[in-house]
């Protein structure tokens, strides 16, 4: 086991990655000490708690200039980057410079939408390639022709104590919508889909946690659509925050074009909460058609207001698949089960290591 890791991210902390500083917050708690080299910049604005609570800023550094005197000094077992954009390019020169291994995951964008032209030949360097989804893992054996033996697929992991059902439910029955404002996210056609639901007299209240650049279209799009009383674009929010309505909601829903692995899922299905999810990447390894949960083909409008109406109105429909999605997030998506396999895995790449 390693005692050491350097990570790479392109930013830190950063409100929309919560997988990262959960990840390096376990990964702390284990005993391996952890350095972060970032890329860029935090933003201003909210922060997770997480963060100061496990002390992570101090253990970041921002200075690219600055790398590898910091790395000289504190001498990591080895270099894992979160994402295979730039900072697997960048992991990749320091982990040489240092002669360790270096790890990297991906994710999603960097896998469908945004993937380096060199994948293969990063993918190569790389003692193993991490990857969330198994869809994700075939994408990356079809396009790029990475061998399966060098792809390992762990799934981002939840806190399954932090993220755990409620007591209080709201009334009307609340839908819940964890995403980034922007076009990948698909989030006009959930407002059609509301429109809809609205036209049907279904009672419901719809809450949209995230910020981003198509804000000001999605504003229009729901006056036009007559559900300023019905939506609220509540916008970028502390875990604390999204913990609170996950925990009031009755159902989570996406309706993304392009998805790795969405975590916000599964913090929604810790809370005990059935998700309306479209069939992309990982989604339908997440959500247990009917039975933790309702998949629906991409794009399909018609699919997804007659799956969320079915939820709206059928409580005890609700409550089984929602009781069956904490199950499932317990068994296979906490956040000790993906950093038990994270360790294994650094522990397998340094033992390879150490035989040469």
């Amino acid at each position: 086991m390693p005692s050491r890791v350097a990570y790479v991210v392109n930013r830190f902390p950063k409100l929309s990655e919560t997988f990262i500083a959960g990840e390096l917050a376990e990964v702390r708690r284990r005993g391996i000490e952890p350095r972060v080299l970032s890329l860029n910049r935090p933003e201003d604005g909210v922060q997770h708690a997480i963060v100061a609570e496990a002390g992570l800023i101090d253990r970041t550094v921002y200075d690219r200039d600055e790398f590898s005197t910091v790395l000289r000094d504190f001498q990591p077992d080895l270099v894992h980057a979160h994402f295979a954009t730039e900072p697997t390019h960048a992991a990749r020169r320091l982990a040489a410079e240092l002669g360790v291994p270096f790890v990297f995951t991906a994710h999603g964008y960097d896998v469908y939408r945004r993937p380096p032209a060199d994948f293969a030949d990063r993918a190569a360097a790389a003692a193993a390639v991490v990857t969330v989804s198994e869809a994700n893992a075939a994408h990356l054996s079809r396009v790029f022709g990475i061998s399966a033996a060098r792809l390992c697929v762990i799934p981002c992991g939840v806190d399954t104590d932090r993220f755990r059902p409620g007591a209080e439910k709201d009334d009307p029955p609340l839908v819940v919508c964890v995403a980034g404002l922007r076009a990948v996210k698909n989030l006009e056609m959930l407002l059609q889909a509301c429109a809809t639901l609205q036209a049907r007299e279904v009672r419901f209240r719809c809450v949209v946690l995230g910020e981003g650049p198509s804000r000001r279209a999605l504003e229009a799009a729901r006056a036009d659509l007559g559900l300023d009383h019905a939506v609220t674009l509540l916008g970028a929010a502390e875990q604390g925050v999204v913990v609170s309505w996950l925990q009031r909601a009755a159902v989570a829903v996406l309706t993304s074009r392009s998805e790795g692995m969405p975590v916000c899922l599964m913090e929604a299905a810790a809370c005990g909460l059935p998700a309306v999810a479209p069939a992309v990447g990982g989604i339908p390894e997440l959500v247990d058609d009917g039975t933790t949960g309702l998949v629906t083909p991409p794009g399909d409008e018609a699919a997804l207001v007659d799956a969320l109406e079915r939820l709206l109105l059928d409580g005890d429909l609700r409550a089984r698949l929602g009781a069956a999605a904490r199950r499932r997030a317990e068994a296979r998506f906490s956040r000790t089960r993906q950093v038990d396999r994270l360790i294994a895995l650094w522990s397998v790449v340094l033992e390879g290591e150490a035989g040469q």
